[in-house]
């Protein structure tokens, strides 16, 4: 599978914030967008994922696809996640062949078990931010995109997200965002100005 973004502009209030961005993303890659604050990663991530439409451009979803959209495991700047239900309601949520059972073992790979049955809204922000690495890589996916995940991980935490995620993404494609490049050499860095 090939993801080509072709000549991608997007504009909010008259301000443009994306500029004839092309990117290609192969099946196994592994991409790092990087740039300042406010330049447009999130608003890609966002038209990649269609829930925004860009001004001009497109996606095409190239090779032996079968449907026009894709399916990906998704963190998002924000975590989202129903604080009112538990670390394991969070990730087994997200699809019916996800039992508890299933969501407690991987989840237990990043966060003690101490934390895994206590509302989410309980949680420290770094153990909020792996409950949704771990529900993002839950999901059969075709593309993992993570915007900004590690924030708030210490450096040891980060490090076995990155080793959880790089395990769990299996031949997909995988497209991130992050304020620092520390431990993913293995990503191809893609700068938007």
């Amino acid at each position: 599978m090939t993801i080509e973004a072709e000549h991608i502009c997007k504009s909010y209030d008259g301000q443009e914030v994306l500029h004839d961005f092309n990117l290609s993303i192969q099946s196994e890659s592994c991409t790092l967008l990087i740039g300042r604050s406010g330049c447009g990663k999130t608003t890609f991530l966002r038209i990649l994922l269609g829930l925004d439409k860009p001004d001009s451009g497109k996606i095409q979803l190239l090779g032996d696809y079968k449907y026009a959209y894709l399916c990906a495991g998704v963190v998002f700047q924000e975590n989202r996640l129903c604080e009112q239900f538990s670390a394991v309601d969070n990730v087994a949520m997200v699809h019916k062949k996800i039992t508890r059972q299933t969501a407690r073992r991987e989840l237990q790979r990043l966060l003690p078990d101490e934390v895994l049955d206590r509302r989410v809204g309980e949680l420290s922000g770094g153990q909020k931010r792996r409950v949704a690495i771990v529900r993002a890589c839950a999901v059969p996916a075709d593309l993992l995109v993570l915007d900004e995940p590690f924030t708030g991980l210490d450096a040891q935490n980060r490090q076995k997200a990155i080793d959880y995620i790089m395990e769990k993404k299996g031949s997909n494609p995988l497209l991130l965002t992050a304020h620092e490049a520390d431990g993913l050499d293995f990503c191809r860095k893609v700068s938007i100005v």
